[in-house]
């Protein structure tokens, strides 16, 4: 890796884009320890919106365990320079799980934290 490249890895962060109904989120792909199918009782958010299907959950690690948000889509892992994401400013009103926001081919798209959404839901899902 040239010195370049290294500070373009240190200036980002992989982003891992998905679909909940119409919308699309991302989130730190670090928090992602796989995609899995979807089992009926996997977490969803009606903040986020419900499933269209929902055959795909996103599992990441909790202090109780794997958590599993039910999506339906999985897009892409993306680096994206720290530059080009906002964090959520407190007097936003928003939920705990959402981070901040970030453009997407020209579409802001909302950023959650994967574990606030377990705990929003009181560790709902598999565990």
């Amino acid at each position: 890796m040239n010195d370049e490249q290294a500070v373009q890895e240190r200036d980002s962060v992989d982003i891992l884009f998905f679909d909940i109904g119409d919308s699309l989120y991302g989130t730190d792909a670090s928090q992602v320890l796989r995609i899995d199918r979807s089992l009926p009782d996997d977490l969803t958010l009606p903040g986020l919106g419900l499933p269209h299907r929902g055959h795909r959950a996103i599992v990441f690690d909790t202090p109780e365990g794997e958590g599993h948000l039910k999506v339906d889509a999985v897009h892409a892992v993306r680096a994206i320079p720290l530059n080009s994401l906002r964090r959520m400013p407190p007097t936003a009103g928003a939920a705990p799980y959402a981070v901040g926001v970030c453009l997407e081919e020209a579409r802001a798209v909302l950023l959650i934290d994967l574990v606030e959404t377990a705990r929003t839901q009181g560790n709902q899902g598999r565990h």
